[in-house]
């Protein structure tokens, strides 16, 4: 009997792996959804948009970009993490929902590390902090200097989102007193930054890239570690002396956990080789973003650091969602 047991538990095992194999053989052999969970026209749509079309090109099949935006991109990736793990249903994630959200949201309906399958990063993304023209501060020691002795403002996408950290997190590094101005929206912030309603805004480049080379905004730094390739003039927040700054955004391609390892594979590869193409690294830099791509198990590692690190930011700045 006992043999018999293994007998079947090693037909069991054959027939799953081949039938994984025939499915990533023949995958795809439908339209592929990728959810963007946040609004269209967003930075995440437009990368969402932008891979998604080199993508449909490779696999010879349609990628649908569906928008399913709401709190702080939770409602859209809740769904795909609780779609069907076949490699038709992927998420276009973001580093405020899957490394920061984890911590702010306490009843979080999904977990990053177990819910999905990560595949591969698409894009990191420098943040410029940007003011108001008549902000009397110019660079990062100026703007520190200015913040100590009074509390500046300052807007961001959202409660939670990347801009509301990185400014939580110079507050921290710096002792400047900085009051958080959530929208939902960058861009819907940027009119009240150059009336001078507030002072400052953090956000992506192509939400502020026209207004910054009209003049009707004034760059301040970056918030990654190194230049931006795209804005080589700007400086970073650790060039003005913040040591140890880092808080650019990035967005990766994951799908459902459970999702056959042969096709997570091959959408890596994919993915791997447009992000690759020059033309896609141009088009990306055009965006305000920096093409990546990474092994299956580096991004794993990478998304449980961020996790860490944020959690660590935002319980020492007292940081929570009302």
């Amino acid at each position: 009997m006992k043999l018999i047991a293994k007998l079947g538990l090693a037909l069991i095992a054959v027939t799953a792996g081949a039938t994984c194999a025939t499915a990533a053989s023949t995958y795809p052999d439908r339209p592929i959804r990728l959810i963007v969970p946040f609004s269209a026209g967003g930075t995440s749509d437009v990368l969402a948009r932008a891979v998604g079309q080199k993508l449909a090109e490779a696999v010879g099949q349609p990628v649908v970009v569906e928008n399913r935006p709401g709190a702080n991109g939770n409602i859209g990736s809740d769904a795909v993490a609780k779609a069907a793990p076949d490699g038709y249903t992927l998420l276009l994630a973001a580093d405020g929902t899957m490394a920061i959200n984890p911590t702010l949201y306490p009843d979080l309906p999904f977990s990053p590390e177990h819910d999905f399958a990560p595949i591969t990063r698409v894009a990191v993304v420098p943040l410029v902090i940007v003011a108001t023209p008549s902000l009397k501060a110019n660079t990062i020691p100026e703007l520190i200097e200015l913040g100590k002795t009074q509390e500046l403002d300052f807007g961001s996408a959202g409660a939670g989102s990347m801009g509301h950290l990185s400014g939580e997190l110079l507050a921290h590094k710096t002792g400047m007193k900085m009051i958080h101005i959530p929208y939902k929206g960058g861009s819907q912030a940027v009119g009240d930054v150059v009336s001078g309603q507030i002072p400052l805004l953090i956000t992506a480049m192509p939400v502020v890239d026209g207004l910054l080379k009209d003049g009707k905004l004034k760059a301040i730094a970056m918030t990654s570690a190194q230049r931006f390739a795209g804005t080589p003039d700007i400086p970073t927040v650790q060039e003005g002396g913040v040591a140890g700054y880092d808080s650019p955004s990035w967005y990766a391609i994951m799908a459902p956990a459970g999702t056959p390892a042969p096709i997570l594979d091959k959408l890596q590869t994919d993915l791997g080789r447009i992000l690759g193409e020059p033309a896609m690294k141009a088009r990306l830099q055009d965006l305000g973003a920096i093409a990546v791509s990474d092994k299956r198990e580096d991004f794993a590692k990478h998304l449980s650091t961020d996790i860490a690190r944020w959690a660590e930011t935002i319980k020492a700045t007292n940081i929570t969602i009302q």
